[in-house]
């Protein structure tokens, strides 16, 4: 059975097997036989997500909503394939990205200039269309309620223009997508996450993440709950750790504003051997090897993000 984490209080994580084992999960609330799931790994997620549902004695009709944190496709890549098969669903996605989802073409050029088209094949398959009268814009406030639990969609700029985070009240929980950063359950330490802000492009802006942040924190959850990778607790020190951690790769990347071609490379290089030292202050033991294997996608991502930032900024 792929990862599947019970939290006993209508939230269940499971992996959605994206690229490796434990990187992406899907968040599934079930509430009186009714289901809402969050974030859709790409469409390689699909049998996990019937599987799921099957462990927990439903079937494919008990779905009333997907929700999309935000529409970069390690998020919302399966979406389409999803709303094929759960009839009874509507998708819920930020206002900005609801046409994207509707007419995805724009959406897969975008990554594919960025990856190449190959890749995007190979990791995403094809990205469906999602009739759009199934489609709910969900504006900053706006609440959609699974069985008779009450979901909270929020504005969260920052990680990207069409982010939102999603409010559980009755589980004193937040959904977060990208905006609480990554947190692999490989680096946790007795239980104390690491955690890191994700700042990818093109769309990164840290006034705006800071903000963002310091909105989920005023909540006062008893946990976040990451896309990439789920539950954690601790949500002011956390929060605290991510802010700091986003002052220092915002200043690394002022240091590096003018190093020409050597750009992207030094901050790469600086922001590693920042969080490398980190993670040992962390107390976590894995050999470097092990980290650079789990860290390589983000480090480089986070570089590319950074860059952007720095390009939109001086124009």
């Amino acid at each position: 059975m792929f990862d599947w984490r019970d939290y006993g209080n209508g939230i269940i994580a499971f992996d959605a097997g994206y690229v490796r084992p434990i990187l992406a999960a899907i968040h599934m609330v079930v509430d009186h036989g009714r289901v809402a799931f969050i974030d859709t790994g790409s469409n390689d997620s699909l049998p996990n997500a019937i599987a799921a549902l099957k462990k927990v004695g439903l079937d494919e009709s008990a779905v009333d909503f997907v929700i999309l944190t935000h529409i970069h496709l390690d998020h919302a890549g399966g979406a389409g394939s999803m709303m094929r098969v759960f009839p009874n669903a509507r998708l819920v996605v930020h206002p900005r990205g609801a046409r994207h989802m509707a007419e995805p073409s724009k959406l897969v050029a975008g990554v594919s200039a960025v990856y190449g088209p190959e890749y995007v094949k190979n990791i995403y398959g094809d990205i469906l269309p999602i009739p759009a009268e199934r489609i709910i814009e969900a504006g900053d406030g706006q609440v959609v309620t699974v069985g008779q639990r009450p979901l909270q969609c929020i504005d969260t700029p920052g990680h990207a223009r069409h982010h939102i985070c999603i409010v559980d009240a009755q589980a004193h929980a937040i959904f977060t997508g990208d905006m609480f950063g990554l947190s692999y359950r490989e680096l946790d330490v007795d239980g104390r996450p690491f955690i890191f802000p994700t700042t990818t492009p093109t769309q990164f802006e840290p006034e705006a993440m800071r903000d963002s942040i310091a909105r989920l924190l005023a909540f006062e959850p008893e946990a976040m709950y990451l896309t990439h990778y789920s539950r954690v607790p601790d949500v002011a020190d956390r929060g605290r750790d991510l802010l700091r951690h986003l002052d220092v790769l915002v200043g690394i990347a002022e240091r590096e504003a003018n190093a020409g071609e050597a750009r992207h490379d030094r901050i790469k290089q600086a922001m590693t051997e920042y969080l490398f030292g980190e993670i040992r202050t962390h107390g976590c033991q894995l050999p470097e090897a092990s980290l650079q294997e789990i860290w390589a996608t983000d480090l480089e991502l986070n570089a590319q993000g950074l860059g952007v930032w720095l390009d939109q900024r001086a124009s």
